[in-house]
């Protein structure tokens, strides 16, 4: 990878490439995001979220594109959630959770929903929601 990061996450996009997004140095929270390609094992950034988060979830939606949901930063345990289009290299804001979360697990569902479930905000959360 170009950037040093843990706690981070990543997926296999349709395309074969792998997309790395977010996570910490140790003392930067990371908004950036990089695309691995295994064909060339070549490493290249792309677009920026607009915040830095780690503890979140990604997932691959049916459609191709991306959504990055919660976690947290420097500031605050997130909401937000973000979607990938990698046909252009842009994140995009969507709509927020009901409640903050960090460390939940989302998954896609055969209707092309994502639940999203547990976590902590930092008390242990038993709710789901579903995008």
């Amino acid at each position: 990878m170009n950037s040093a990061r843990y706690s981070h996450k990543a997926c296999t996009l349709t395309n074969g490439k792998v997309l790395v997004a977010g996570g910490s140095t140790g003392s930067v929270y990371l908004n950036s995001s990089e695309l691995f390609d295994p064909s060339t094992g070549t490493w290249t950034y792309t677009g920026n979220m607009n915040s830095a988060r780690y503890y979140h979830t990604m997932s691959v939606l049916t459609n191709g594109k991306v959504i990055v949901i919660g976690g947290a930063n420097a500031d605050a345990v997130l909401s937000s959630t973000k979607v990938y289009d990698p046909s252009t290299g842009n994140w995009i804001s969507t709509s927020d959770m009901n409640i903050i979360r960090h460390s939940h697990t989302t998954s896609v569902l055969t209707n092309g929903k994502v639940l999203v479930t547990g976590g902590s905000n930092p008390n242990t959360q038993s709710s789901a929601e579903l995008f």
